[in-house]
């Protein structure tokens, strides 16, 4: 990410857990429990978000969701301006797609580029009921017609502005930041 100067914390450590909660307790209710609902998260940070609504679902409901990880890098439409050895990190979906109600879930949408990947890779791995959306944080920006279905915050936002969010399945702490780019 570029640098930011003028950080602002937009979310911290418990506004996070709270999204999260509320998002999984919308997840529930949207689908009428959790018969048939997966959580596919989007590499990098929408995997570890995938897994902490999982971990809810699970205390809220006392059942389990299948939860995998989704790798877009190769349905980007940027490919050729990541450089020669893009990073590819795998996909994990140990369960089968069809029929399901595939909640996709990300750190933050912006322009839907990410999103319309991330729709490319499951129609090519299975025919789901439904796909639906969950991020973090929506700033805003689209270039494309994608609009999260559960969003933990909205962030209205500028093109000179960034929004990082750091997690501590990164080793960092829970946050989530608004900066200008330098």
């Amino acid at each position: 990410m570029a640098d930011m100067i003028k950080k602002t914390t937009v979310m911290d450590a418990d506004g996070i857990r709270r999204a999260l909660v509320r998002i999984a307790h919308e997840i529930i209710e949207r689908n009428k429990g959790v018969d048939n609902v997966a959580l596919v998260g989007i590499h990098t940070r929408g995997v570890p978000l995938a897994e902490r609504i999982a971990a809810e679902i699970r205390k809220i409901e006392g059942a389990a969701v299948p939860v995998g990880s989704l790798d877009i890098t190769l349905y980007r439409d940027d490919l050729t301006t990541l450089g020669c050895n893009p990073v590819v990190r795998g996909t994990e979906l140990d369960f089968d797609l069809t029929g399901k109600h595939i909640v996709l879930v990300d750190d933050v949408l912006y322009t839907g580029r990410t999103i319309r990947a991330a729709l490319d890779a499951i129609m090519d791995m299975g025919r789901p009921r439904t796909i639906q959306l969950a991020v973090l944080i929506d700033r805003g920006h689209r270039e494309l017609p994608i609009r999260a279905d559960y969003a933990g915050k909205n962030v209205p936002t500028s093109h000179r502005e960034a929004v990082e969010v750091t997690l501590a399945e990164e080793g960092k702490g829970d946050e989530v930041i608004l900066g200008d780019l330098v």
